[in-house]
């Protein structure tokens, strides 16, 4: 299944829609306001927290934990690298890794060394808008978490950490 996130670029809050490909919202995004951190959550239409995603603060380099249901399920942590970013991801869903160029926003997610998700950015748009292509039978909300955590890490970044 193919979803678009649609990112407002110019809001206070990180606030937003996740719709499939004929534009039918799918899942809210919201981000909490005046908190220390990234601290977001994803909801069902019908208002449920699915996923909830927090940034830990006071890291060298970021990092970031998945909750479902109020247990962890993965940790996302970017790795110290000179060119290429690396992410060192712990989930009780697999072992996860990122491919291509996640600069351009044009990666795959790979879980246990296979292709689960391809990613790629929309440049012409007046909000970050990615395409995010799932295979059927993975988890579309943790795999959808994982590509937040990233555009966090990389937009988000930028404006905290210089």
């Amino acid at each position: 299944m193919r979803y678009v996130i649609k990112e407002r670029i110019f809001s206070i809050a990180d606030r937003f829609n996740i719709e499939d490909e004929y534009g039918t919202p799918q899942y809210e995004v919201v981000g909490r306001i005046f908190s220390l951190g990234n601290k977001l959550s994803i909801y069902d239409l019908d208002g449920k927290e699915l996923i909830y995603i927090e940034e830990k603060i006071f890291r060298l380099l970021p990092e970031y934990s998945i909750y479902r249901e109020g247990s962890i399920v993965a940790k996302v942590k970017k790795q110290l690298t000179l060119f290429r970013p690396k992410f060192n991801i712990e989930s009780s869903y697999g072992n996860f890794t990122i491919d291509g160029d996640v600069f351009r926003y044009n990666f795959n997610i790979l879980k246990n060394g296979k292709p689960v998700a391809w990613v790629s950015k929309k440049w012409i748009s007046l909000s970050d808008t990615y395409s995010v292509e799932i295979i059927d039978d993975e988890d579309h909300v943790f795999l959808l978490a994982l590509v937040i955590v990233l555009d966090q890490v990389f937009h988000d970044g930028n404006k905290n950490n210089g």
